[in-house]
């Protein structure tokens, strides 16, 4: 875990971290809204996004393709880093594309409104019902990743009578993510196909009458914080193509996933320009149009999760910090081990306090801030320098907007977080708050 004390510093101030939040007034605002207000509407625990921070992040990253050295590209968001059909429609209006791994997010988009020429289907384990509907649906690209899909793909296409847009994911055996679990690029993977068998697959069915070949696909991992791996893996992407166009296969376009990586605590991001550039320079020469699968970057600062304290309590001189949040609300921290930094938002008013603060001691200078799932992994954070905190109080954790309330469950019969989105200083709900209703009502 980085330097906790640090850490805490620096998200003292909220614009060191993202410009659109701040705090005035001594309570933390997400644009021009104070977060204690959209709590006092919505309650507790609750994802508040900020539209201005999520169209600032996809626009950055578009035009750093899209300079004097740009090359042809598509921004196709990852929909698994957060998919909440308002935040699609919002990503639609700015000119995305999207990248799906599911049927269910294809559904999403089609009710968003995205037109499917906008969509590229990834993902390991397509069922024949999803690749059907996808065939339908009419999307821009299969990016193919096993023998086996190919052959169900071929078949379905001419089931369908429809031509099935075509790339094989390849393994380029590139080391790269923030954790193992969100590392994909490597020969132990389950991900993709290494080139060897792509090559094959490649000839074998270039005079299909149901496959087209238009592409290729890369994908190396999560959260990366160095340009050294997209380097090495574009390299390998670009002989790929040139050695598949002497065979007679020339692909149209050359996906290079996402990964790009966030500031969480300590971390330093990739300058989105060097990045671009060194991309753009290995695909310029070939032709392509380039395709981008980003989801973390676009969305990941934007969001805040906001808790309450429900009670301070210490044993053998270990202080917790019990919130209203849980591991079935945020599952990164559990799952992985990610340090999402937790600030006071909002101080409760001394009318509202238990009668037994004024007589408890203040909080030591570390803590550890836990849910109330009956876990001894629901822990956000240990030996956090919080600062004294009352039962009441309004928290932050801070780089929620991606991979939060899409892994959200209904653990220990908890009701999902209710989601919120702010434009300047206006807020709307754009999920509500699950009811017991709601969790019981397929069973």
């Amino acid at each position: 875990m980085p330097n906790p004390v640090a850490t805490a510093k620096r998200f003292a101030n909220p614009a060191a971290f993202t410009p659109f939040f701040s705090i005035r007034a001594g309570k933390l605002h997400c644009e021009r809204v104070p977060l204690d207000r959209i709590a006092a509407h919505v309650g507790t625990p609750a994802y508040v996004y900020s539209r201005a921070a999520i169209s600032a992040a996809y626009r950055s990253l578009d035009r750093a393709f899209a300079g004097a050295n740009g090359i042809p590209h598509t921004i196709c968001y990852s929909v698994k880093a957060n998919s909440n059909l308002s935040i699609l429609r919002l990503l639609a209006r700015l000119g995305s594309g999207f990248d799906i791994v599911s049927g269910g997010e294809l559904e999403r988009l089609r009710r968003a409104g995205v037109s499917p020429r906008k969509i590229v289907f990834s993902g390991v384990g397509k069922t024949r019902e999803e690749i059907r509907a996808a065939l339908r649906a009419g999307i821009l690209l299969f990016n193919v990743e096993s023998a086996a899909e190919l052959e169900i793909l071929a078949a379905e296409a001419a089931r369908l009578k429809k031509v099935a847009a075509a790339g094989i994911r390849v393994n380029p055996d590139v080391e790269a993510g923030g954790h193992p679990h969100i590392s994909t690029g490597h020969h132990r993977h389950k991900f993709g196909v290494d080139w060897h068998d792509a090559r094959r697959l490649y000839l074998a069915y270039k005079d299909s009458r149901w496959i087209r070949w238009q592409g290729i696909s890369a994908h190396i991992g999560s959260q990366i914080l160095s340009a050294a791996p997209f380097r090495r893996a574009i390299a390998r992407l670009a002989d790929y193509v040139r050695e598949l166009r002497r065979e007679g296969i020339a692909l149209k376009y050359l996906d290079f996933g996402g990964g790009i990586g966030v500031r969480y605590s300590s971390e330093s991001p990739l300058d989105l320009r060097a990045y671009a550039a060194a991309i753009s320079r290995a695909v310029r020469p070939l032709g392509c149009h380039l395709l981008l699968e980003p989801g973390r970057v676009i969305v990941g600062p934007a969001g805040v999760l906001l808790m309450r304290v429900l009670y301070t309590k210490t044993n053998h001189g270990k202080t917790f910090v019990v919130v209203d949040a849980a591991m079935n609300d945020m599952l990164r921290p559990a799952l992985y081990g990610a340090v999402h930094p937790i600030t006071i938002a909002a101080h409760v008013a001394a009318a509202f306090r238990p009668a037994s603060v004024a007589a408890r001691p203040a909080v030591p200078a570390r803590v550890d801030i836990v849910g109330p799932v009956c876990e001894t992994g629901d822990c956000f954070l240990r030996d956090w320098p919080l600062g004294e905190v009352n039962s009441g109080d309004l928290l932050a954790l801070w780089g929620a907007g991606a991979y939060g309330m899409v892994a959200a469950s209904n653990y220990n019969s908890r009701p999902r977080a209710p989601e919120i989105l702010v434009d300047g200083s206006r807020f709307r709900l754009i999920r509500r708050r699950e009811s017991f209703t709601d969790i019981v009502r397929g069973e």
